[in-house]
C-alpha cells in the first residue's frame, strides 16, 4: 500500500535509504482516481526497493507549494534526496514504472 505523506513525515522519507515516488493527487481530481489503483499496485511490486507514497494537495499544500504543483496528478521521483525525474498528468503502468526502475 502507497504510504500517506504529509508535511510532517515528508522530510524523514526523502531523506531515508530508499528512493521516493510521491504522486500528488486530491478526491475531487478524476485523472488521480484513474492513476490511484496503478500507484497501489507499484507500491507492492516495488515495496523493499522504493518508498511510493502519496500526498493530498488539499491537505498538505505546503508540499504542493514547495515543489510548484499546478497539475495534479504530478509524480516526483526523488533519488538521495534530490527530485530526478517528474510526470505530470495521468500516465498507464509501464510509463511510472520505467520511471521507477530508472530509480534503483
Amino acid at each position: 500500500m502507497a504510504q500517506q505523506i504529509t508535511s510532517a513525515n515528508f522530510k524523514e522519507l526523502v531523506n531515508g535509504n530508499k528512493p521516493l515516488m510521491v504522486d500528488f493527487w486530491a478526491e475531487w481530481c478524476g485523472p488521480c482516481r484513474m492513476v490511484g489503483p496503478i500507484v497501489e499496485e507499484l507500491a507492492q511490486e516495488y515495496a523493499g526497493q522504493v518508498v511510493v507514497g502519496k500526498v493530498n494537495v488539499d491537505e498538505n499544500d505546503d508540499l504542493a507549494g514547495e515543489f510548484g504543483i499546478r497539475s495534479i496528478p504530478t509524480m516526483l521521483f526523488f533519488k538521495n534526496g534530490e527530485v530526478v525525474d517528474k510526470h505530470v498528468g495521468a500516465a498507464s503502468k509501464s510509463i511510472i514504472e520505467s520511471k521507477l526502475k530508472g530509480l534503483l
